[in-house]
């Protein structure tokens, strides 16, 4: 069995797909950051370990981190270079024109589906959520082919929600 990927190819259904965070959720390790030059050499080492995706950062967290995911996009060759952005657009086209530049792209976002976090954390009924999805999808794909979608706070969400996000998203070109 192997699975057809536009990024990597044939994959075999035994490969193991290296996708690392360091650079987005390593930095918010109390007590850690990196400057920009220190990202992009964390980068490279990624690159030269044979890192598949290096997630970046979050572009629309700071100038800082738009910078670096930008040069990082600019300047590192063979890994998948993953910006990460809520389901707002301002987020995705902020991640879209970081990532411009790089060999290969993809956009990571994602958005809470937990009935809690849909009540207290986004205020909006899940109907609103799912419009969201898939929107934030849809325009990811105007920026790249290779769009990531994840649902935070997901082990708390309920399953057949979690399934019809899933399921707006597979008919999708």
């Amino acid at each position: 069995m192997s699975i057809n990927h536009p990024n990597f190819g044939k994959i075999g259904a035994n490969r193991v797909i290296m996708f690392d965070t360091t650079l987005r959720d390593g930095e918010q390790s109390p007590g850690f950051s990196m400057n920009i030059d220190e990202k992009v050499r964390m980068a490279e080492m990624l690159a030269d370990l044979g890192v598949d995706v290096i997630e970046a950062g979050f572009p629309i967290a700071s100038i800082g981190d738009f910078d670096s995911v930008k040069r990082i996009a600019e300047s590192i060759k063979g890994p998948v270079i993953a910006g990460l952005a809520r389901s707002a657009p301002a987020d995705i086209s902020r991640a879209g024109e970081a990532i411009k530049a790089a060999e290969r792209k993809r956009i990571h976002t994602f958005i809470s589906t937990s009935p809690l976090h849909m009540k207290y954390k986004l205020r909006m009924e899940p109907d609103a959520v799912l419009a969201a999805v898939t929107a934030s999808v849809t325009l990811a794909r105007d920026f790249t082919d290779d769009v990531e979608w994840s649902a935070e706070d997901g082990s708390r969400t309920d399953p057949d929600f979690l399934c019809r996000c899933v399921e707006a998203l597979h008919p999708l070109p």
